[in-house]
């Protein structure tokens, strides 16, 4: 081959490899491309999830429950005999001792009753003195056989009757002298009047037409009435100590002993009925006021706290996300206590090692795999 056919061969080849270098090149360049992508897809395809750890709960909680307060003694009084109202002797807010007088009645069928009932009584009891004298002759005549004996039974028995004739009518003169009695009325234990609801004048009924006249309260002791839930009422036992606070007495605490519970639980509210108990000398708290009641309880069982962004809600029931072994996904049921707003309880269902999944989304499932967010170091 001559030297000048000899360079177009030669040029041809180094096209060649040229182009085979370029192709090679490419595909090369595609290929990690793809790589690049693949690994870029599947990274996209895990998500990144940001975890915390349960908090333990403290192993003597305190939970606040609204109470009620109540007199220690209160009672509506009413008259137990008709008339009309002549005086009154205290009124509201007045505090009264027992067996003070609070009212009186003027009772006027009542006095012409019991005036014609001891006349009644007085004619029985003549009778009775005759019947005696009389009886008292048959015997001593039936000695001498003066008299038959069935006169002498008959004076006997016509004794009997007058004996008892005055039995009755001395009954029925008790029973007009109680009811003119009830008509001072009294205040039963000591007390302050919480209402008046008559005035001089009025009309005084008994029975079931009868209508408050005063209302008397015993306040140097209080009942609070509280309504435990079901899951502490265990721990609500007699004897155990709790702080009231009310508004009106900012900063302020106030001793109460639980004296009992109702031992039982409401089947609407759940709960369970309780008293306490709180002294009261200076009359400061008002029967009817609202308080808040602090209860101090000990837990039997471990507690813990999360965010409430870590909770789960779906038809199977509440869960959280748990990562198991840095990656998967574990969804475990949890029940909860009490809320604490941004925090809430968890009773049952953790251990305090788990990596809970916080604002985990609403598609994940068990199973699933995550990656843990690097833990950002704080400043």
């Amino acid at each position: 081959m001559t030297r000048g056919g000899v360079g177009p061969v030669v040029g041809g080849v180094l096209l060649l490899l040229v182009a085979v270098g370029l192709a090679f090149w490419g595909i090369s360049t595609r290929a990690k491309a793809l790589s690049v992508v693949t690994r870029e897809t599947h990274e996209l395809a895990v998500p990144t999830v940001s975890v915390v750890r349960p908090d333990k709960g403290a192993p003597q909680q305190e939970i606040v429950l609204p109470g009620t307060m109540q007199a220690f003694t209160d009672a509506p009084i009413y008259a137990r005999t008709n008339g009309y109202l002549r005086k009154w002797y205290a009124d509201i807010g007045m505090r009264v001792r027992a067996g003070q007088v609070l009212a009186d009645i003027d009772t006027p069928e009542i006095d012409r009753q019991l005036e014609q009932t001891r006349a009644d009584m007085a004619t029985a009891e003549a009778n009775l003195r005759l019947a005696q004298t009389t009886a008292d002759r048959y015997r001593d005549l039936i000695k001498s056989n003066a008299v038959a004996q069935q006169d002498l039974d008959n004076a006997n028995g016509n004794l009997e009757a007058k004996q008892t004739a005055v039995a009755s009518s001395r009954a029925n003169v008790n029973r007009l002298e109680q009811l003119h009695a009830f008509g001072r009325i009294t205040s039963p234990f000591d007390g302050v009047v919480t209402a008046r609801n008559t005035d001089v004048g009025a009309l005084i009924d008994s029975g079931s037409n009868a209508k408050e006249l005063f209302h008397v309260a015993s306040v140097r002791r209080l009942r609070v009435f509280v309504n435990v839930p079901e899951l502490y009422s265990r721990a609500a036992h007699p004897g155990m100590q709790a702080d009231l606070t009310l508004d009106e007495f900012p900063g302020r605490r106030f001793a109460a002993t639980l004296a009992r519970t109702a031992e039982s639980i409401d089947v609407t509210s759940r709960s369970l009925l309780t008293e306490f108990d709180v002294d009261n000398p200076k009359g400061e708290l008002l029967p009817g006021s609202y308080a808040q009641v602090h209860l101090k309880l000990p837990t039997e069982t471990s507690t813990f706290k999360l965010p409430v962004n870590t909770l789960i809600f779906r038809t199977e029931g509440l869960q959280v996300a748990t990562v198991i072994g840095g990656t998967r996904v574990a969804l475990t049921p949890v029940t909860l206590g009490r809320d604490f707003g941004t925090s809430v309880e968890v009773i049952t269902g953790l251990t305090g090692n788990e990596q809970v999944i916080v604002n985990p989304p609403d598609s994940i499932q068990t199973g699933q795999t995550v990656r843990i967010a690097a833990a950002q170091t704080p400043k």
